[in-house]
């Protein structure tokens, strides 16, 4: 009959009710996505051995390269990201990198202007458990100066051309001797 209600179908709308509960507790909490776990001795003994950043000029050799599975990712405003970014990066702002999703085979380099939010993201995504995280540690500043602008003696190494020609592979303009005023010691002099 509809609408009369036996004890019996109370008791399967109770267990189905109660294993529901059950999947909730062990599915955790909506909310622990953001929420990682930090361990400060690996970080610390990976930022000692310098493992936790890249270079601009190993940066672009990956890009150079496509090496499998680089993410690069931008951290800094919309507008910046706008204005200029490295070659095949990805906007993600900082408040919205807990909300990002990563695959764990990924290599992901992340950067900002000069290197300390990168830095800082480079802490959020370790804490979440990304193992193959990586940051430019003097940021866009960096690739500016070591890809797109680079100094090389006049009588260059075979290193030396090689940074020379992977300058000109991104649009950038190597420069014979010493920069004259490299973009970080301007930011430098402009105190920021």
């Amino acid at each position: 009959m509809i609408g009369r209600d036996t004890s019996g179908s109370r008791r399967a709308l109770a267990r189905v009710a109660l294993a529901l509960g059950a999947g909730a507790v062990l599915a955790g909490s909506p909310y622990a996505a953001g929420r990682g776990r930090i361990d400060v001795q690996a970080l610390a003994r990976t930022s000692e051995r310098e493992d936790d950043h890249v270079t601009a000029v190993e940066l672009a050799r990956w890009i150079r390269e496509r090496r499998p599975a680089v993410r690069v990712v931008d951290v800094r405003t919309r507008k910046e990201f706008d204005e200029y970014h490295i070659p095949t990066a990805e906007w993600i702002p900082l408040d919205s990198l807990a909300r990002a999703r990563f695959d764990a085979n990924e290599t992901i380099v992340l950067y900002s202007e000069g290197g300390g939010h990168a830095a800082q993201a480079w802490v959020f995504l370790r804490a979440l458990g990304y193992p193959r995280v990586f940051y430019l540690r003097s940021g866009l500043y960096e690739w500016l100066d070591d890809v797109m602008s680079p100094a090389v003696p006049a009588i260059p190494s075979p290193a030396d051309s090689a940074v020379a020609a992977l300058s000109r592979y991104f649009g950038g303009v190597p420069h014979v001797g010493e920069r004259a005023a490299t973009t970080v010691a301007k930011v430098r002099r402009r105190g920021c």
